[in-house]
Parts: structure tokens; sequence; C-alpha cells
């Protein structure tokens, strides 16, 4: 076996070339594009084929170095921040409670599925939590933190390799179903984004005409300089944060420092130019998340789950259905039955099988056809990389007892 470590950056290079590569198949093949399919999925799930061809054919395994990724996931995060104003919080409020109990009500039936699986399948009792939430609404990260515990404490020296087995079939299905979902129920129920509204994320592919005028060298630095300062504070803050006995991922500490300098700032320096809901903000957040999410679905290493058989297609089978039903049944209905509402379902195929910024890709390939969706931006990531990070490790914490 031979073993390549790609630099730095030529990842981001060839992250770039995926994009471009997604973009271009998505334009060749109609339905992918009319099925709101991020073009960085297309074209990450294609390098990531491509890598297991040349692992499984030819024993070399491609390994990219992701520092740049954990950054721009950091840009991207601090953007959705930087455009929270608080009216737009306080008329999110019911929203965000309403989807915050359908997000926790979601977690115990996928763990309640996990345990049925278990014992129906004859599983180690230990797989329960990465069958359900640890891996699915957890994503790697949780996966990776939960394992040596759960191997310790269950006997189960494979953990780790179902855990982020699962957790990555999970995005690539998260990646797939968004999009399908957020189309099915718009074309049901009529709807269409509302006129007027500028976009938070998600530009269309081609920008022209006089509303693409303020964006120049000296906004994109403006707002490049104003997310740099806010992740810079972010960072400052880190350790006060974990002195308070609450660990929060990065991005969401920048995003919370995105949110009150947003609503702070421009009221002390009402002249002060702000990056809030700028096209030079919506670029650079575009940008980094389509990045991050080419860089991230590139770099999956899917013969780690080649060995592992045909029992975690099945349970996750089972889990994506719950999840569509769910989604299709209680969440759209549960938040309103509108635009916004089939914008959030997109997103919560991300929470609920994937991640956060899944999420926010599925939701910005549906908001570049139909119109923007400002509200559902704000409210989801507080939910999907806040709010409920605390309840899933309370649950893994009982079901590890």
């Amino acid at each position: 076996m031979t073993a390549i470590s790609v630099s730095g950056l030529l990842t981001f290079t060839i992250a770039i070339v995926v994009f471009f590569a997604g973009s271009g198949i998505n334009r060749a093949i109609p339905p992918l594009r009319a099925w709101n399919i991020p073009e960085a999925v297309t074209g990450g799930l294609l390098a990531a084929l491509t890598t297991f061809v040349v692992y499984r054919f030819f024993g070399v395994e491609i390994g990219f170095a992701l520092e740049a990724r954990d950054m721009l996931l950091l840009y991207f995060f601090t953007g959705i921040g930087l455009n929270a104003r608080i009216d737009d919080l306080l008329a999110g409020g019911r929203p965000l409670v309403i989807l915050l109990a359908l997000t926790v009500a979601f977690l115990v039936i996928q763990n309640l599925v996990a345990l049925g699986s278990v014992a129906l399948l004859g599983l180690p009792e230990g797989l329960t939590v990465f069958l359900g939430s640890a891996s699915l609404i957890g994503g790697h990260g949780t996966t990776i933190a939960w394992a040596p515990l759960i191997s310790e404490r269950f006997g189960v020296a494979s953990a780790m390799e179902v855990g982020i087995a699962v957790a990555t079939l999970g995005l690539v299905v998260a990646s797939l179903a968004g999009g399908p979902i957020a189309r099915y129920l718009i074309a049901r129920h009529g709807l269409k984004g509302p006129p007027g509204e500028e976009a938070i994320v998600g530009l269309p592919a081609s920008v022209g005409g006089p509303a693409s005028d303020d964006i120049s060298h000296v906004s994109l630095l403006r707002t490049v300089l104003v997310l740099n300062v806010a992740i810079l504070i972010a960072f400052a803050l880190e350790g006060a944060v974990e002195k308070t006995g609450l660990k929060l991922p990065m991005f969401v500490v920048c995003l919370l420092v995105g949110i009150v300098l947003t609503n702070t700032v421009p009221r002390l320096f009402p002249q002060l130019r702000w990056p809030t809901r700028t096209r030079a903000l919506a670029l650079v957040s575009d940008l980094a998340l389509n990045v991050f999410l080419a860089m991230s679905l590139m770099s999956m290493q899917l013969w780690t789950i080649g060995g592992l058989g045909l029992v975690l297609v099945l349970v996750l089978a089972v889990q994506t259905v719950v999840a569509v039903a769910y989604i299709i049944f209680v969440v759209f209905p549960a938040m309103g039955r509108d635009y916004q509402a089939a914008v959030i379902s997109a997103g919560f195929t991300g929470i609920s099988l994937g991640a956060t910024p899944t999420a926010i890709a599925n939701m910005t390939a549906v908001t570049k056809t139909h119109g923007p969706a400002p509200r559902a931006f704000i409210i989801l990531p507080l939910v999907s990389a806040f709010f409920i990070d605390i309840v899933n490790a309370a649950v893994i914490g009982f079901l590890a007892r």
C-alpha cells in the first residue's frame, strides 16, 4: 500500500476543480440541477469515487490536508452571524423554538430506530449510539469524540470504524436528498420565494446587471476584514467559553460573535460601512461553503466502509426513510407549510442525516433557484450547530451508561 499526502495548497486547488467539475456535470445532466443537488456535492462524490478506485485497484491511498477547510467553515458561519439582524432573530423566536422541539423529538426517534435495529439484527449493544444520533446528527466529530469511551465501556473494537462509516454514508444521503425533498414540497404546494428579499448566501451562478455594482475589490476587502476581526475575537473568547464548562465548536463561537457584532457595531457607528446583507458577503459565504463542501466530500475515504457489510446500509436505509417521512409529514407542516418551511425541510435533511454545512448547502441550492429565505438561514444553524449538540451529548451519555 502506497500513501500519498496532498499538500494544503494543492488540496485547495483540487477542491476548486472538483466544484467546477460538479457544475459541469449538473449542467450536462438536467435532473441534477432540477433536483437542487449542489455542484460541490456532485463533484465531491465523483472525486471520492475516483480516490476509491485508485485505492482499490492501484493500492494507493490519497490523503488531503484539510486545514484550509476548517478555516472556510469559520468564514462561512461568521458570515451567517453577520447577517443575523436582531429583528430577524426576534421574528424567528417562535419558529426557532418549534424547530428545536422538532429536532429533539427526531433525535429520540432516531435512537429508538437504532435500538430496534441493534436488537433485531443481533448487533453489539455498544453500536446503538453509532447507528443513531452520535454519527448521524452528530457527524464525524461527535463520532470520533465518543468512540474511545464506547469501545472501552462495551468492548466493541470496531466502534470508531462503524461510527465513521455511518457518518460518511449519512453525509452522502443528506447531500443528495435535501434538494429533492424541497423541490417536491415547493411543486406540491405551489410555493415560491418572497419578492424583494436579498440573498444571505446562495447567489445565482451568473451575476449581472445593476444589482452587482456594489461588488468591488474594496467591498470584498472590507467584508474580509470584518470577517477576520470577528474570527479573531472568537478565538480570543474560546478560552473564556471553555472555562464556563460549555464546550462549543469554534464555528458556533464565530456564529455568536458575528450576531453580537452585527447588532451592536452599526448602531454605535452608523456611518461605518457594514457588510450585513451585502452581495459581497453573500459572495464570500458562497465561496467558503462550496469549497468547504467540495473538500469534505472529496476527502471521504470510502474504502473504510467496504468491509462492514450490508448491515450498515440496511440500517441507514431505514433511518433515511424515517427521516424523509418525518420531514414531509411533521417538519414541513409544523414550520408553516410555506416557502421558508420548504427550505428548512431541505436543511433538516442535513441535520438529521449529515452535518450543519450539508444542511446549509442544501438550503443554498434551493434558494439559488427559488429565491432567498433569510429566516431559514438564521434559525437552522442556531438549532443544528448549537442547541442540538448539547441535547445530543446528554442522550449519548445516557445510552452509553
